[in-house]
């Protein structure tokens, strides 16, 4: 062991965790690095040359958005439908938000989850011409006709403590103030292609947060295959007897747990604190009816994000959960020989 470093606490014994914790919350608070910088794109996901291209579409369509009425609007969206995406930018709406505005406007029934399926499908295929139903083109239209009325008006006034959803620089004054920032060489398609990201990258990033989990998963799943360790690995939301909250991994299976790992990613404190209470229960769960030194399994944690890095607290009761066992990106490569995972190895 390189003894010029902090320890980690999976180098201690749980005495030592438990007399001096505060030199182990450091060493892990050392080796956390932060993932919000980068972030997965995910299927669907539009980069900004396609984004212009429907932008500059749109624009073309309706005179430098002269005339966005819904007959020119409903046949551009037909055969180059990322147009629809971009109007909903203009808008700054969700695809749910949209779908509960145009019925209350029209009358006609568009669910949010027709508004959301067909989002996803024109973001898988920005460019294939839209194949309508007679009911999903009146739901099509009735999104249109919302958008249109809404674009083509000046912003209601409202009480002086409250703000209206489209007062932006581009919306305004309705399509006048369109027209304006479209002419005046601001590049406005950067600005509604960072928007449709959000707030800078947060629809995006909500739109993915399943990957960005998925990639600590996976790098546990390669460890575990690569040492020829028998696993199971729990769906979302499964129910596993013996555990209300099924952890991520369970080695070998749930019919004899002798090791249990969660793995956990957040960018927030508050989040992170929801977990670690997780991990805790599952660290009770694991002492129940058992003497203090002989737990009935292994709980390991497995955390990555800067909300792990906030509350020192918080990381104390995450190292006393799991008597130790808690790893970072940085420290995987400890996995197996820290933890009973080494009883199972075969590879």
């Amino acid at each position: 062991m390189d003894h010029t470093r902090m320890r980690y606490p999976f180098e201690a014994s749980y005495q030592e965790i438990e007399a001096n914790p505060d030199p182990f919350i450091s060493a892990i608070f050392s080796s956390l690095e932060s993932e919000f910088l980068v972030l997965p794109k995910g299927d669907g996901f539009i980069d900004y040359p396609v984004f212009e291209q429907a932008y500059e579409t749109l624009k073309q369509a309706t005179g430098g958005f002269g005339s966005l009425t819904v007959d020119v609007v409903f046949e551009t969206v037909k055969r180059a439908p990322l147009t629809l995406i971009v109007l909903r930018t203009m808008l700054g709406f969700t695809p749910p938000e949209w779908a509960y505005v145009a019925t209350q406007r029209s009358g006609i029934e568009v669910t949010q989850g027709f508004s959301r399926t067909l989002d996803r499908n024109i973001r898988m295929s920005p460019f294939s011409p839209l194949r309508l139903t007679a009911a999903t083109s009146k739901r099509l239209k009735a999104l249109i006709n919302t958008a249109c009325q809404l674009l083509n008006s000046p912003v209601p006034g409202t009480d002086a403590d409250k703000i209206h959803r489209l007062d932006k620089a581009d919306t305004r004054e309705g399509a006048q103030t369109i027209r304006s920032l479209a002419g005046i060489g601001v590049p406005y398609a950067m600005l509604l292609y960072e928007r449709f990201l959000g707030r800078p990258f947060a629809g995006h990033r909500d739109s993915v947060s399943e990957l960005v989990g998925d990639i600590l998963e996976s790098a546990i799943e390669n460890i575990l295959v690569g040492a020829g360790i028998s696993y199971r690995k729990t769906k979302r939301a499964e129910k596993i007897s013996g555990f209300d909250q099924a952890p991520d991994f369970i080695v070998p299976d749930e019919f004899n747990p002798r090791v249990v790992i969660e793995a956990k990613i957040t960018e927030d404190d508050g989040t992170a604190r929801d977990k670690v209470t997780r991990v805790q229960h599952l660290g009770a769960l694991s002492m129940a009816g058992r003497p203090k030194d002989s737990p009935k399994y292994e709980v390991v944690a497995c955390i990555a994000g800067r909300g792990f890095g906030v509350r020192r607290e918080d990381m104390k009761k995450l190292l006393i959960a799991t008597r130790g066992k808690v790893f970072t990106f940085k420290t995987l490569d400890a996995l197996i020989p820290h933890t009973r995972l080494k009883e199972f190895q075969t590879k």
